[in-house]
């Protein structure tokens, strides 16, 4: 018997994901919150739903969505005044319905962002104070549902998505006095893809994981060439001081013998230089 996987937020990750999972003969359930984006997902192949999670509720058109050998959470909190509140409020509607459902396992996708950056490498339990409300808001979510003894849940924390069409050169074009020795914790799209669906068929469950690429160059090095490559204005670098993290993924690679394929984000951009050349 096939697994079926529910992906709640099939968005640049998710829906890679699911097409990845459906070629490999999985049950497959997206949701959208937007109704162009329902189009684009049902062309995918990937069975559609219209899902909104709001602080005091989910809107579901149907619930068989929630029907599910395996529940993943990929909606990363908003740009708000109130996400540290909100949010969590968003993850414990979710949490109220797997309870509803009677789901078992719940994948939640983090963030690094949970990590404060205080110079030096970050592992599972350094999580602290985070900088910004989003990284405070995650902590509180995944806390949400890692707490719920209704089902285990098994916690993702990436690092920045890179991959295909999401350039990393453009987060940083045209600004100056950027630090350029502070590490950057990267992590390829396909890596997410490789993870998550190892996760599902090793049944890791009640863990919290790291997600980054195990190298980690300074953003001198990474982006300069990515806007090279991209033939785009390089950032304006500076030698100014910039707190950081260095997230290490020790515990990852460990539990699910995991070998990352794009060991360093420098990889990622041998390889694109490597396609624009054979062009």
């Amino acid at each position: 018997m096939s697994t079926t996987v529910s992906i709640l937020g099939c968005g640049w990750l998710g829906t890679a994901l699911g097409k990845s999972l459906l070629r490999k003969g999985w049950n497959v359930k997206g949701s959208t919150s937007s109704t162009k984006s329902c189009n684009d997902l049902e062309m995918t192949g990937i069975s559609t739903f219209y899902v909104k999670v709001k602080p005091k509720g989910v809107e579901v058109d149907y619930n068989s969505f929630f029907s599910t050998d395996v529940l993943i959470v990929s909606i990363p909190p908003t740009r708000t005044d109130c996400v540290e509140e909100s949010y969590p409020q968003k993850v414990n509607q979710i949490a109220q319905k797997a309870e509803e459902i009677g789901i078992s396992k719940v994948l939640f996708i983090s963030s690094s962002s949970v990590y404060e950056s205080q110079n030096k490498e970050v592992r599972e339990g350094d999580e602290g104070s985070p900088e910004k409300q989003s990284g405070r808001a995650l902590i509180k979510a995944e806390k949400v549902l890692t707490h719920n003894p209704k089902f285990k849940t098994t916690v993702i924390r990436f690092g920045g998505l890179i991959g295909y069409d999401r350039n990393p050169v453009k987060f940083l074009i045209y600004k100056s006095e950027v630090a350029g020795e502070t590490p950057v914790n990267l992590i390829h799209r396909d890596d997410c893809v490789g993870i998550i669906t190892q996760i599902i068929e090793k049944d890791i469950w009640g863990e919290t994981f790291n997600a980054s690429s195990p190298e980690h160059p300074v953003k001198r090095e990474f982006y300069s060439k990515a806007a090279k490559i991209s033939e785009l204005p390089a950032p304006v670098f500076s030698n100014t001081k910039e707190n950081y993290k260095i997230v290490n993924s020790d515990k990852l690679i460990n539990a699910l013998d995991y070998k990352f394929k794009y060991q360093s984000p420098m990889d990622y951009l041998k390889e694109v230089e490597e396609w624009a050349y054979r062009i």
